[in-house]
């Protein structure tokens, strides 16, 4: 059945054209075709070929996994394993263990350079690679062979896509997302396509799963390999509040009379207006509600490093003048150490740090035992001493 078309699979599985008609004209209004597209985009549906899809945890809490199971848009939970063939996800797949690694294995061997590889969940790289592993192997490692095959790759949620909650400061893991992989060379450079989200709404996934099917290509992207039918507007654009922002209604708390009246949760640190996604048109469980419906504000979980710019009920005022994207936080610390050097150690030190005979990972340590006494006058705290001491490892 691998081999059949979707029509004959739906058929054998007793799934009515009906519901299907219902389901494709769904998708094809959420991938923005035109209507006159969608008896075409129908068609074709019916009669292209099922992928193989490999699916492959890392760094992860199966949100992702868990808001796919939730689709709905009649029978969608069916219906989305039905078009695809899933040969290998860890969370719903039945076999485990050397079982479990051998379909992978046969999902690679059978559809080699057809399939589709869906990442889920940061990836540990460097030295910290082993922070993660499946069967014994690193994530990086299983990434670094199932990729080799795959026709494109899928990233799924804001940890695959941009490296999430595992990626935020510190860091410890080194974890980051897919494209970030690819840009340093150390995964295969494949076509990429970014669904973000913490997690992704659940239409998201299938829309494009079902546009790559009946096209057998990506919809168009944005800079961020985002689906523009998805994420080219943003949350504040087609907000339900948006009319209580325009005349400057907001709730200042979230027990005062704004909040009980509805009003624009922006004081309260929404950060719909940045944030792009579907989630006002969309919604959550079942065309339901979304966050800022249900009186949250929205944390912007579709973009990049959304852990990482101030608090989540910071207003966007105050989050933008304390937010630096990651490399200029580093050249930050660099300058800092640098001033720490020239304010105290030149007196007695090379203007030079490269002079010190002493290995820079031993400074820090040196000032913190207090041994040396001359030294004693100098009153760094932990915070200046690891400062100082990345500015004495980048300038060696």
């Amino acid at each position: 059945m691998k081999k059949s078309n979707v029509g004959t699979y739906l058929a054998k599985r007793g799934i009515s054209r009906r519901s299907f008609l219902k389901y494709s004209s769904a998708m094809a209004s959420l991938l923005a075709l035109p209507s006159a597209a969608v008896a075409g985009f129908t068609n074709q549906f019916l009669k292209a070929k099922r992928p193989s899809v490999i699916w492959l945890s890392f760094q992860e809490c199966t949100g992702c996994t868990e808001s796919l199971t939730r689709s709905h848009a009649p029978t969608i939970e069916d219906l989305i394993f039905d078009i695809i063939s899933l040969d290998y996800h860890h969370t719903l797949q039945a076999a485990s263990g050397e079982a479990a690694e051998s379909a992978r294995q046969q999902a690679m061997e059978d559809a080699f350079g057809d399939y589709y590889l869906i990442v889920d969940g940061a990836v540990p790289a460097g030295e910290t690679a082993v922070c993660s592993t499946i069967s014994g192997r690193s994530n990086l490692d299983l990434l670094q062979e199932t990729i080799q095959g795959a026709k494109a790759v899928i990233a799924i949620g804001s940890c695959a896509a941009f490296g999430g909650l595992p990626a935020a400061d510190p860091n410890p893991t080194g974890a980051a997302g897919v494209s970030e992989l690819m840009e340093r060379g150390e995964i295969e450079q494949k076509p990429l396509i970014n669904l973000p989200g913490c997690p992704p709404l659940p239409v998201a996934i299938s829309s494009v799963l079902a546009h790559l099917v009946v096209f057998e290509g990506f919809p168009a992207l944005d800079d961020l390999n985002r689906p523009l039918s998805i994420y080219a507007k943003t949350v504040h654009d087609r907000c339900s509040r948006y009319h209580f922002y325009e005349n400057e209604q907001f709730a200042e708390r979230f027990d005062d009379e704004g909040a009980r009246q509805g009003w624009c949760l922006y004081k309260l640190g929404c950060k719909g207006p940045t944030t792009h996604n579907a989630c006002a048109v969309v919604k959550w469980n079942q065309g339901t509600s979304f966050p800022i419906e249900a009186g949250h504000p929205c944390i912007g979980c579709s973009e990049p490093d959304f852990w990482d710019k101030g608090g989540f009920y910071q207003t966007l005022d105050s989050a933008m003048l304390n937010y630096a994207p990651k490399n200029e936080a580093h050249d930050s610390r660099i300058q800092e150490g640098a001033q720490l050097y020239e304010e105290n150690c030149v007196y007695c030190h090379s203007f030079d740090p490269t002079d010190f005979k002493t290995a820079p990972d031993k400074i820090a340590d040196l000032l913190r035992s207090g041994d040396i006494r001359s030294h004693s006058r100098l009153q760094f705290s932990e915070d200046q001493l690891t400062i100082l001491e990345k500015y004495l490892e980048e300038s060696q």
